[in-house]
């Protein structure tokens, strides 16, 4: 018996690949398409205000100076910043927007580490509503996953670091995120906050949970907080990680719903 029909929507956005695969009756439909069109807008839209490697967007006109009273009267803006505390506090002050080398030079305020999960989780609220349909949006490798009751779980494969060819892991996931944060693509780009260097004891963190931003940010924490990540990761409560190190040993932390070995208490 075949499943329900599928089709996927591709485009370049935020300097990364989008990918929007829907599972459902309605695909081909104009409803649909334009549903998937507000997705893709919003998330052009959030990159015009946030991005860093834009310097016509907000955040590129301050260079780098955390956004003050004019650029927090924007609502989302002010919601990233507050998210952006949020944050540091919930990671002791790992994931740190404050004073990152910003990639048009220089140093300064840079939220890019929250704004991708933020986005993606509010630009697929135009896809929540859409009854008997399961969705996978992939932005870069970070991943929001939705599917209906008694459908087939998404299959999500966990990039090796070193051999991108080599699918280190496979995980199955109704629903919830993952999200990777690491070297393989962009190099050593997160920076340990206390040490004011780019974190590299870690390739790799692979997060699944609840939550596309949560996910991300513990994801991008554990890469710069290095060695002891495995630890913290384990204290949070719905997340599990795996994470492989410079010497390309692969952990999990308890609850890793994939193959991978959870690494010793």
């Amino acid at each position: 018996m075949s499943g329900p029909e599928r089709r996927a929507w591709v485009a370049q956005v935020m300097g990364l690949p989008v990918s929007v695969h829907l599972r459902g009756p309605l695909v081909r439909t104009p409803e649909v398409e334009e549903r998937v069109a507000r997705v893709l807008a919003e998330l052009r839209a959030a990159d015009a205000v946030f991005s860093t490697w834009r310097p016509e967007s907000v955040l590129g006109r301050l260079r780098g100076a955390p956004p003050g009273p004019a650029a927090t009267a924007d609502p989302l803006v002010r919601e990233v910043v507050g998210l952006c505390e949020t944050a540091r506090a919930r990671t002791d002050g790992w994931f740190d927007a404050r004073r990152l080398p910003l990639p048009l030079g220089g140093t300064g305020y840079d939220p890019s580490g929250l704004v991708k999960g933020w986005a993606v989780e509010r630009a697929a609220r135009h896809l929540t509503d859409l009854a008997d349909h399961d969705l996978c949006l992939n932005a870069g490798g970070d991943v929001l996953l939705r599917t209906a009751p008694g459908r087939p779980r998404w299959r999500i494969g966990i990039e090796d670091p070193d051999r991108p060819e080599r699918m280190l892991d496979v995980v199955e996931r109704a629903g919830g995120a993952v999200a990777t944060s690491g070297t393989a693509r962009r190099g050593a780009h997160i920076t340990d906050p206390r040490a004011g260097r780019p974190a590299e004891a870690l390739r790799s963190v692979t997060v699944v949970g609840p939550d596309l931003l949560w996910a991300d940010v513990y994801a991008t924490a554990a890469v710069a907080r290095g060695a002891d990540a495995p630890d913290w990761l384990a204290t949070l409560d719905g997340y599990a990680a795996l994470l492989v190190d410079t010497a390309g040993r692969a952990r999990a932390t308890p609850g890793w719903p994939g193959r991978a070995t959870v690494s010793s208490p």
